[in-house]
């Protein structure tokens, strides 16, 4: 008799979690475009459950209705009702769901995140405590601080890496790693941006570390590790395209902010090691 109302107090303390984890404000809107990575999402969601401990919720943002990511959404959804799965019927793209994810997001800070990295996660606490601490615009980098990139594409390591170092030389911009995907910033501010997706795909992350540094925002930058395609899915790196994209953005983006740019960018606060 003992074990059976034991059992039950369990039970309704976690539907009170439930009906918290729904109906609390969320700090945090972790936004996941995603294409058929399925099997990243069934990971990724209950890591990312686990290791953030503000009030938080998850968006998945696809493009087709019969994504792979869909019947897992579902399922994941009985164990954590803040995940949602968002439609992206605005326009097929990385840009538009982006809008449309952070459109539909609630928190206080919204977060970017790729479905197929699984090192990163451990930044999000410190991504958090930047905000906190006054910056509006954060981003992760793979190349200071400690951060590091590992899996995925080699010759993608080495136009990334090429791309960042050139574009530090050729422009005033305060960060190290302007092209990396995973960013965090207020809710409000991403609208300001004004994204006009000058190269298309993730390339609309460079132009995002680049506006927001027009805009004069409070930078900030943590190191992270980054471990590519750890878990499947389909990789749409290719490089032709890729180099097209990304050229586009950084010769825009040194024309608007030359090495000369007044007032020079500056992260608002010391970037912090890697754990």
């Amino acid at each position: 008799m003992h074990v059976d109302g034991d059992n039950r107090i369990a039970d309704q303390a976690e539907d009170m979690a439930r009906q918290t984890d729904v109906h609390q404000s969320p700090v945090l809107s972790v936004v996941i475009p995603v294409r058929n990575d399925a099997p990243s999402v069934q990971v990724m969601v209950p890591i990312l459950r686990a290791v953030i401990e503000v009030p938080n919720e998850v968006l998945v943002v696809y493009d087709d209705p019969d994504d792979a990511c869909v019947p897992v959404i579902e399922r994941l959804r009985e164990r954590f009702p803040s995940l949602r799965g968002i439609h992206n019927d605005v326009a097929r793209g990385l840009l538009p769901a982006l809008r449309v994810g952070v459109t539909a997001a609630r928190g206080q800070y919204v977060l970017i995140y790729a479905a197929d990295e699984i090192g990163p996660v451990l930044a999000i606490d410190r991504m958090l405590r930047l905000m906190d601490r006054g910056c509006e615009f954060v981003s992760a980098t793979r190349y200071a601080g400690g951060g590091r990139r590992y899996g995925g594409s080699l010759l993608g390591h080495v136009l990334s890496l090429a791309g960042n170092t050139l574009f530090r030389l050729c422009s005033a911009t305060a960060l190290s790693d302007s092209t990396t995907g995973m960013k965090m910033f207020r809710r409000d501010v991403f609208h300001s941006l004004k994204l006009t997706g000058i190269g298309g795909g993730w390339s609309c992350a460079f132009e995002m570390s680049i506006r927001a540094q027009l805009l004069g925002l409070k930078l900030g930058e943590v190191p992270i590790v980054s471990i590519d395609r750890l878990f499947g899915g389909e990789s749409t790196f290719q490089p032709i395209p890729w180099i097209v994209a990304y050229s586009k953005v950084f010769l825009w983006g040194a024309i608007q902010m030359p090495p000369w740019y007044n007032p020079r960018p500056r992260l608002a606060l010391p970037r912090e090691p890697r754990i």
